[in-house]
């Protein structure tokens, strides 16, 4: 009678169209075609344990289900939301059961990152004898996520974001199961995939969104975005979106591509990513891509700082686009990060060396009596306003750190330097 009452309720439309066979799967052709991994795996009917990483609605868990089906094994799912290590022990025992008798198992783990380090210790020895055929998904990047031990003994797959092409190939679907086409202008259409954002569970909850609208008019892209609900774009302020956007925006920024680092500012923006944390990061592209080419560069990054402090959003994030678009276009230059790096690492190596005992202040009798400040040279006091006197420790070779470029002010720069470089070379150093 329960199956009976399960067969009549409503189905999502997701999952009344999830794909029978690999074939039918979209978007991931190379893993689950013939010359794919996953496809080569299931031609032999060998599979090994697997990691499945990629964005929502890609179809990692529908591929979980049709490998346990293609080979024969029995499909346990779990999920890591709802599930602990009493959960994996009693999957574990009935898995030795069916061992016994012949039969496998493949223990389908959904967002498996969720896992804490102790309960991925648990799939090891299962693992590592092959008690179970794991396939794990997750959003997340294992190689953060997920022990070593762990990844060492399971493939890791990315699965790609469905494309456009993709996405009408599953609205072809979810219409011919309707029966029906949807009610949308061609340039709606092309809007309800951008919708999806990639995701094919939920262009069909868009699906069946527009499908109980009623049918007594063809909807255009407004109607069509008052009408239903947007797929809030994939953004994890805590793990590698985070870090993939923030990188993508200062490259962007080095690269002197303002249109894709204003692109990839309002990505962040749109995630909902702490202004702040933007901020910080235009500052520190300031002063380690352009630097002297161009001083105003950290300038303008702390006054949209402060800007940013005051107006608050989101009138304020009008500051940040205009840092942004300053530091794309300003000219680049690394020479002073270059430069400071060299010089630490300088004195790391040198260690404790006393600076030339002609640049030491001499405050007290004893002190002029051992030497300090002999023989120093008051640079003002000099026809060219430089002594040319060598300010390095004694024993140590002169090094040149900072090598600026002719980009900007740095010729500038440059000049300045040449300069003094030829009026050291007429100054006798002194004597070690």
């Amino acid at each position: 009678m329960n199956t009976l009452f399960e067969n009549q309720a409503p189905r999502p439309l997701a999952d009344r169209l999830r794909p029978e066979s690999l074939g039918e799967v979209v978007g991931q052709d190379h893993l689950l075609g013939a010359e794919g991994p996953i496809g080569r795996m299931v031609a032999s009917r060998q599979l090994s344990s697997m990691i499945l990483w990629g964005p929502p609605g890609c179809g990692k868990t529908t591929i979980a289900r049709l490998l346990a089906h293609g080979t024969d094994l029995e499909f346990e799912p779990l999920s890591a939301v709802f599930s602990g290590v009493a959960d994996l022990r009693r999957v574990f025992d009935a898995a030795r059961k069916r061992r016994e008798i012949g039969r496998g198992t493949l223990l389908f783990v959904d967002e498996i990152h969720r896992f804490n380090r102790a309960q991925q210790d648990a799939f090891l020895p299962v693992v590592e004898d092959g008690t179970v055929i794991l396939v794990g998904a997750t959003t997340e990047n294992p190689s953060f996520e997920l022990i070593g031990a762990l990844l060492s003994r399971a493939q890791v797959f990315v699965l790609r974001r469905l494309g456009d092409d993709d996405l009408e190939t599953l609205l072809r679907r979810a219409e011919a199961a309707l029966g029906h086409a949807l009610p949308l202008t061609d340039e709606a259409r092309l809007a309800l995939r951008a919708m999806a954002d990639g995701d094919g569970r939920f262009l069909f909850n868009l699906v069946e969104e527009i499908a109980r609208l009623p049918a007594d008019r063809v909807l255009d892209p407004g109607e069509l975005a008052r009408l239903v609900q947007q797929r809030a774009p994939l953004y994890d302020k805590a793990q590698e979106g985070h870090y993939n956007l923030i990188s993508a925006l200062h490259k962007s920024l080095r690269g002197s591509d303002t249109d894709a680092a204003l692109y990839w500012l309002a990505r962040m923006l749109a995630g909902g990513e702490d202004p702040g944390y933007i901020l910080r990061r235009l500052t520190r592209a300031a002063v380690e891509d352009i630097g002297l080419a161009d001083p105003q560069a950290v300038v303008q990054a702390l006054a949209a700082w402060d800007t940013y402090d005051r107006l608050g959003s989101p009138e304020g994030e009008l500051a940040l686009a205009q840092c942004v678009i300053y530091l794309a276009t300003a000219p680049k230059s690394n020479a002073a990060y270059t430069a400071f790096g060299e010089a630490q690492a300088m004195a790391r190596d040198t260690g404790s060396l006393m600076p030339p005992m002609h640049i030491l202040n001499a405050p007290t009798g004893l002190m002029r009596k051992l030497g300090y400040g002999k023989g120093y040279v008051y640079d003002h006091a000099t026809e060219e306003g430089f002594s040319g006197q060598n300010h390095f420790p004694d024993g140590v070779a002169r090094r040149s750190f900072y090598r600026p470029g002719e980009r900007g002010f740095e010729r500038e720069v440059k000049k300045r330097l040449d300069y003094w470089d030829k009026l050291r070379d007429r100054v006798a150093e002194p004597s070690p």
